[in-house]
């Protein structure tokens, strides 16, 4: 007997429906609420994934390991995080449930930023001896930007052990803990150190002064995630490389601005403006074509070789990139 088309419909409509939901399912985008997602931010509200077809649902972490057992788990598709988290996930080194025992195969696909960062303390904090015996925060106490506070307290003058680390969160986390007094300093990204200045807290240094190139931020998944979403992937970077280009472009600037107040309330349009000169340097600001800095990345490898946990040597920033995603959202 034939199947009728309503039979045969009812057949395989249970097949595709899972890859009909996948396909109409957002991309989410895990993310440190900080200045670093401005790009983001310009996308969403001038259209441009919307115009690559790319649906997009941007979720704050409240730390590295809830970002990174959020990629394992696959209940966030892409993160902005630290280079070093990478390395560190990649390498078993990670500190998320499990991360040790199965390490995910976590590869970066495009460059945010070479840092923003800056090393902010208590008003009573003048100099790097003013943290002997004090604390200071970090998101871990393995990953992500704490050795570059590290490597900071040794060029300043302390021997292991002399300050602190303690383990806080992410930026907002670790901004309220810095006001509340709870530690005596922590690494904040641009503008948020501006913030905490003009409540009358210390910026006690720029770590690229100390570390020379160093990779900050960037947009990294799980490397048969990359795969599985290439369309959609190429999608959301040509939309950011059009916000880039938006925020680049100087005519833009005072709709920039106020984009940067409506989503950090607490950056008022005076630091929103100095942000801008900041973060828009044509050398040092965001990367014009979200390009990976690989000497960058050699720089996040040797402070996890001096400060990490000691095993196989690290020196191949290629292992830790997929740099084809890019190519094509170039292209």
């Amino acid at each position: 007997m034939a199947i009728t088309l309503r039979r045969r419909a009812a057949l395989i409509l249970p097949l595709l429906s899972p890859a009909i939901a996948r396909a109409q399912a957002p991309l989410r985008l895990s993310v440190f609420p900080s200045g670093s997602n401005w790009p983001i931010w310009v996308a969403q509200e001038k259209g441009f994934f919307q115009h690559h077809g790319v649906a997009l649902a941007v979720t704050p972490t409240p730390s590295s390991s809830a970002q990174f057992t959020a990629l394992m788990n696959g209940t966030a598709d892409i993160a902005s995080t630290a280079i070093d988290n990478v390395i560190a996930y990649v390498e078993g080194q990670g500190e998320a449930p499990g991360a040790a025992a199965n390490p995910p195969d976590i590869v970066a696909v495009a460059g945010i930023n070479n840092g923003f960062l800056r090393l902010v303390t208590a008003p009573d904090v003048r100099s790097f001896a003013d943290l002997r015996g004090r604390d200071l925060s970090v998101d871990a106490l393995t990953t992500g930007f704490a050795f570059v506070l590290r490597r900071l307290l040794e060029r300043g003058g302390l021997a292991e052990g002399e300050a602190r680390l303690v383990r806080v969160g992410g930026t907002t986390q670790r901004l309220e803990a810095l006001f509340a007094g709870r530690q005596a300093g922590t690494l904040l990204t641009v503008p948020l150190d501006a913030v905490a200045a003009q409540r009358g807290f210390t910026i006690l240094a720029d770590p690229s002064e100390a570390l020379g190139a160093y990779q900050g931020l960037t947009f990294a998944l799980k490397r048969d995630r990359a795969a599985a979403e290439r369309p959609r992937l190429v999608a959301f970077l040509r939309a950011y490389l059009d916000a880039l280009g938006w925020l680049y472009a100087a005519p833009n600037r005072a709709e920039a601005v106020a984009i940067m107040g409506r989503n950090l309330p607490e950056v008022t349009p005076a630091l929103a403006e100095a942000s801008y000169d900041a973060m828009l340097h044509p050398v040092t600001g965001f990367p014009r074509r979200a390009a990976l800095d690989m000497p960058g990345i050699a720089t996040a490898l040797s402070l996890r070789a001096a400060y990490g946990p000691q095993g196989r040597p690290l020196s191949d920033p290629e292992r830790y990139v997929d740099r084809r995603y890019l190519a094509e959202a170039l292209g």
